[in-house]
Parts: C-alpha cells; structure tokens; sequence
C-alpha cells in the first residue's frame, strides 16, 4: 500500500486496477510435471502438489510438456502416457478438480525431422495437431526452417516455446517478425515479465507482449519455486497487458 493509501485509508488507481483483475486464463499450458521423465517432478507427489497449486489458481486444465532430445530425453508416448496416468488416478483419488493431458516440448536437434517423417508425436488442441517445439538457447539451429516447414507441410501447428529467452532473437527482432510471418505461435513464460530469467529476457518479453506477438502463455513449471512465483506473475503487468490479446490457452 502507498504512503497516501496509508494516511487516507484509500487505495491508487493502480492497486484497485491489480485488485479487481481476475485472470481470464483456465487452461495452463507448459509445464514438466510428469515424474521421473526430465528436469521436472521427481516423484509423483511433486506431480500432485505443483497441480494442487494450478487448481487453487483458478486452473481447470493443465497441459503438461516434458522436454524430448534426442540425445538425452528420448520420451515418447510409451513411457509418458502411462506415468499421466498414473497422476490422473491420484487426482481422482484426492479429489482434485483438474483436466491433466500431457503432451511434449520438443527440441529442434539433429533427429527432430526424423521425428517428423515418423509421426506419432505426443501433440495436443482440438484435432491434435498443435505441437510445442524450442531451440537451443545459444544459437538458432541450422536446420529450424526446414523443420518448421516440415511440420507445416504435415499438417502441424508449431509453438515456439519462450521465444524471449533466445535472446538471438530479441539482439535482432526482425527475427520474431520473420517467425510469426511464417505462421509460427509463440508462447510467452508469465516468470519472463518478472525478471526471473534476467532483465534482457523481461524487456524481451515486453517487447513481444507490446508487439501483439504472443499467442499463448504458460508457466514452464518445474518445481515449487516455481509456483511459489506464480500469483505474482499473474499479477504482473506483463500478464495483465497480454490478457488483453485473445489468447489461445482456453481454446485448447
């Protein structure tokens, strides 16, 4: 509260703004939640708590993205859709009102476009066909247009995965237009507007959110500190500002 809230008793403009914001978003959507699988939950308790807290955000669905490499992740729909499962069984168990579908967050590498002439990929939205891909953060892969054009010409609509945080892209701009005129999606991390990532990675994402570039958000969470940031991030006025796009998260 202000100092002038605190002699008057009356709150500013921009406290009754942040106090009768309610976020429009349900369906939260990047996240590695599947345990055991990559950098995320280790066990199926983590798995459970972290999805207790997107519930008691207002969150009905969640659609969770463990990372796939080809040297390192190789997850695939044999071992991740028994372990979503498994989490689905326990919220029924425990009574938790949430959706859990678990799709992928693929790295564009060496075997992405086998991956692509093989189908079966862990896809997800209402024909199955939205498909969340990222690059490696130092350098632009050199095969991404190829496999953007591969996915497209499969019928695939790629989400590029916090494309703030290439900051290849934010040191040259002109990049994101190129992605978005080639019908790329983007997908904005809500702990980017806060600094948590760094200060270029917070203006990059301004940037995009300013641009009307961004498409849909989602928290790539991956452990409790991450949720623990998470009331302030959908308090933010990053979020608040992109919220004012019509955003696909709801729609998925």
């Amino acid at each position: 509260m202000s100092f002038f809230s605190k002699i008057f008793g009356k709150k500013t403009a921009e406290e009754n703004s942040s106090a009768v914001f309610v976020n429009p978003i349900h369906v939260e959507f990047h996240s590695h939640l599947i345990f055991g699988v990559d950098d995320g939950c280790e066990f199926i308790d983590q798995s459970i708590d972290l999805l207790k807290g997107f519930a008691n955000l207002g969150m009905t669905k969640v659609i969770t993205t463990p990372h796939v490499m080809s040297d390192f992740y190789k997850n695939s729909k044999e071992n991740v859709y028994p372990l979503r499962d498994q989490i689905r069984k326990r919220l029924v168990e425990e009574n938790i009102p949430i959706q859990f579908e678990a799709a992928a967050e693929y790295m564009i590498d060496d075997g992405f476009e086998k991956k692509i002439l093989d189908g079966d990929m862990l896809t997800f939205g209402p024909e199955g066909k939205h498909i969340l891909i990222e690059l490696p953060f130092m350098t632009e892969p050199p095969n991404l247009s190829s496999c953007l054009f591969e996915l497209q010409i499969a019928g695939y609509k790629p989400i590029l995965a916090h494309p703030e945080r290439y900051l290849y892209y934010a040191n040259d701009k002109d990049k994101y237009h190129e992605l978005k005129d080639r019908g790329i999606l983007f997908q904005l991390n809500l702990l980017s507007g806060l600094g948590y990532y760094s200060k270029p990675v917070a203006d990059a994402a301004n940037y995009l959110v300013q641009k009307e570039l961004i498409d849909l958000v989602g928290s790539d969470t991956h452990h409790i500190k991450h949720m623990q940031l998470l009331p302030e991030a959908l308090q933010s006025k990053t979020f608040k500002k992109v919220c004012e796009a019509e955003l696909l998260n709801n729609y998925l």
